[in-house]
């Protein structure tokens, strides 16, 4: 995909733009015809679509009522891991710790994996296999059998040191720059009347949401400078505007001839 001043896009496979679309719709679903409207912005073909979703209820990542479909209970997960990240934390931190100790003595590697991005989307990091750790200035919700979950104060120790064994808050700091600048060019290019702005400011916003989902929202104590909090703000505000242009999008789509998608 090409931006309208020739630079080129990372593209999203159709996979991708689904899972996508449907991750920030509320509630999950949405027909098919929708999706193909949606997905020609990409110039998406109908029949590469179809067998993306078709694939996709096979996988266990979708399922297909009556031609609406929606996510699976995993992907529904990861949607209240992605609401979460779009709202800022708490301002006061009591000093405490999250602690979570795995307590099984085998696990698989596909077990392992699926722990990993649980934790992941959770905002704990690792400290060292099979303990992690956070600040408790907000809650979290951790779903997965044989693991223990403790919250206390660290009474012995260099927190501000703990905070950088767990993260790389240089690379988490450049990753809310770019994606800063990436909303903002996003926010610019909107104002166009080009349908590609749409499709482009959604590869943006979904990039900076997958950002969100993880970035750890630590307290101002302990990262003053790797806050997400701007591009939070920066992404509502596009998120905004990106959404009244799709639904204008939608409606003159309606407007015209009936099209393939919608039949």
């Amino acid at each position: 995909m090409i931006r309208a001043d020739g630079t080129a896009l990372r593209p999203l496979s159709p996979r991708s733009i689904v899972l996508s679309v449907l991750l920030g719709s509320h509630p999950p679903q949405m027909p098919v015809g929708r999706i193909l409207e949606f997905t020609s912005l990409f110039d998406l073909a109908d029949g590469t679509v179809r067998t993306a979703l078709s694939r996709m209820v096979a996988n266990g990542d979708l399922v297909n009522d009556e031609g609406t479909y929606r996510l699976t209970d995993r992907l529904i997960a990861r949607q209240v891991q992605q609401d979460a990240g779009r709202t800022d934390p708490p301002d006061v931190w009591d000093g405490t710790w999250w602690t979570l100790t795995v307590l099984a003595e085998r696990r698989s590697m596909a077990d392992r994996r699926a722990f990993r991005s649980e934790m992941v989307g959770a905002r704990l990091g690792e400290l060292r296999p099979d303990l992690w750790m956070r600040p408790a200035n907000r809650p979290i919700r951790v779903e997965v059998p044989d693991v223990m979950l403790t919250r206390g104060r660290v009474v012995a120790g260099d927190e501000q040191r703990l905070v950088t064994q767990l993260w790389d808050l240089a690379d988490l700091a450049s990753q809310a720059q770019v994606h800063q600048r990436a909303l903002d060019a996003t926010a610019e290019r909107l104002g166009d009347d080009d349908d590609r702005a749409l499709a482009e400011a959604f590869v943006a916003l979904a990039s900076a949401q997958r950002f969100l989902r993880t970035e750890p929202q630590l307290p101002a104590e302990l990262a003053p400078d790797t806050t997400g909090a701007a591009v939070r703000a920066r992404y509502a505000e596009v998120v905004e505007h990106f959404q009244q242009r799709l639904a204008r999008f939608f409606s003159e789509r309606r407007a015209g001839p009936l099209s393939t998608a919608a039949r």
